[in-house]
């Protein structure tokens, strides 16, 4: 047999009555975990708002933390007005290029390597 079958023999079917339905149910409310307990273990939202409406105030704050991180982007200073400022010494974006351009180098050198057997 396999496991699954043995599972499903471990079952057991035999009907139960309404009154120890009724007691199991009781005994498990009676132990059921607090909101803030849910809350602090992110098993429900700390929202306060309609379980139909906080889907959509999650989608507004991630939208309201996008705009604001857009505005700041926006009013950031140029690598080249850091550069005058003596903030940065070198242009990082011609860095991030040079850098760029020696691994695609890198990286076909190693690839004439393997096609000649060397690597």
């Amino acid at each position: 047999m396999t496991d699954t079958e043995q599972q499903l023999k471990l079952v057991d079917e035999s009907p139960i009555s309404p009154v120890e339905r009724r007691n199991s149910l009781e005994a498990h409310l009676k132990h059921r975990p607090e909101r803030s307990e849910l809350v602090d273990k992110n098993i429900l939202p700390a929202s306060t708002a309609a379980p139909g409406l906080q889907a959509h105030q999650k989608e507004l704050e991630k939208h309201m933390l996008e705009d604001k991180l857009n505005d700041k982007i926006s009013h950031r200073p140029d690598p080249e007005d850091l550069i005058k400022e003596g903030v940065l010494h070198d242009d990082p974006r011609t860095v991030a290029q040079d850098e760029a351009a020696k691994k695609y180098k890198e990286a076909i050198e190693d690839e004439y390597a393997k096609r000649e057997g060397g690597a």
